[in-house]
């Protein structure tokens, strides 16, 4: 029997590693679990060093990074992937400037987490990330353009959430001070009427699980490799 055919994936990755070692361990699974066997995904992976994509995100310079981030998709297409996916939330802030970079087809990571969540009916979520994905329009707009009403945590706490995602998810390191920091920021959150949380940074599931929420959690990097593997074998 012949194997079933996949299309080709590419990844812009290493945004940070510890996060794509979970889109491609995750993306692999989800192959397996539909096909069986010795089955996996038909990826290619572009990873960026993060220490320069960190420093220019820090410095606001947005328009060096999109084309870093083109010439990736670029060099992805070239080695014949059919569709691309950018696997960090923040980096959607870039998304024009990937799609404009190919012709390929994109799945946004915001899209595939808004499904998710009009799937359970809820309209009222909080949203935890990076400072850039918290507070800029980029990604917070594209919820409430799908009719949710997004709450995020006030200044202290968004910088608090941001140090820890740069300063150590990041770099490998989880703290249980920083899990307990999370786990009431969410609940401070659900207090204010949050029905859900997206975890809107593809670090955050390392160390927040569904078991720390008083409130469903939206992992993103789980709902966006679920997608990838939607696309591999459609």
């Amino acid at each position: 029997m012949a194997a079933q055919k996949q299309r080709t994936l590419g990844i812009i990755g290493g945004m940070s590693w510890e996060s794509t070692e979970s889109y491609y361990r995750l993306i692999n699974e989800g192959v397996k679990h539909q096909l069986g066997g010795l089955h996996s995904a038909d990826l290619l992976i572009h990873s960026v060093d993060f220490a320069l994509i960190n420093t220019l995100q820090e410095q606001g310079r947005w328009d060096e990074l999109g084309v870093i981030m083109a010439n990736s998709a670029q060099r992805l297409q070239a080695a014949g992937v059919q569709g691309i996916m950018i696997a960090s939330n923040t980096m959607h802030k870039l998304v024009d400037d990937v799609r404009s970079a190919t012709d390929l087809p994109l799945t946004h990571i915001a899209d595939a987490t808004t499904d998710a969540i009009k799937k359970q009916n809820l309209t009222k979520i909080a949203l935890l990330g990076t400072q850039f994905t918290m507070t800029q329009d980029f990604y917070k707009q594209r919820l409430i353009d799908a009719g949710l009403q997004v709450l995020i945590p006030e200044d202290e706490a968004r910088a608090e959430v941001h140090r820890i995602i740069k300063k150590e998810l990041c770099v490998g390191e989880f703290k249980d001070s920083s899990r307990e920091y999370y786990r009431q920021v969410i609940k401070d959150l659900a207090a204010q009427g949050a029905e859900g949380v997206i975890l809107g940074c593809t670090e955050i599931g390392l160390l927040i699980k569904q078991a720390d929420s008083p409130i469903p959690v939206f992992d993103t990097t789980a709902i966006h490799a679920a997608a990838a593997v939607d696309f591999l074998l459609e």
